[in-house]
């Protein structure tokens, strides 16, 4: 199974490619940086994701060496995160789903973390502490 993934959730926006078991074919991604001293605001990240989201599907399926035909699913970060930038991947999710006939998998951004820690380590059953808005 291949998956595209979408995550946009604060101010990096990133596309990928991954295979079932954990395998990472591709993974551009682009940051919003704001000008000194000043913190991204949802409005501007949403922006900065709308103009790199495209270029970014076009640059991980020719990195991945994959085509739309390859994709099983279409994945994305439903939450939590900055509204703005999140609806960003999710209307592009939509429209790409719709397009190539491919099922959608929202996922809960926390949860992504904590299978990443999984699949990298290898941990079968790991006992996990998640702190979510350390930066805040």
């Amino acid at each position: 199974m291949i998956a595209l993934g979408f995550e946009g959730s604060a101010n990096k926006i990133g596309v990928g490619v991954v295979t079932l078991d954990g395998t990472i074919l591709s993974n551009p991604r682009h940051t919003y940086i704001t000008p000194p001293s000043q913190g991204f605001l949802p409005r501007e990240t949403a922006q900065h994701h709308l103009h790199h989201v495209l270029l970014l599907v076009i640059s991980t399926l020719e990195t991945a060496n994959v085509t739309p035909d390859d994709i099983d699913c279409i994945c994305y970060t439903k939450g939590p995160g900055m509204g703005a930038p999140l609806q960003v991947s999710t209307v592009i999710v939509r429209v790409l789903s719709h397009l190539w006939k491919k099922p959608i998998v929202a996922v809960k951004h926390c949860v992504a973390h904590i299978e990443i820690g999984r699949v990298v380590t290898g941990a079968v059953d790991p006992v996990v502490l998640y702190v979510c808005g350390g930066n805040t």
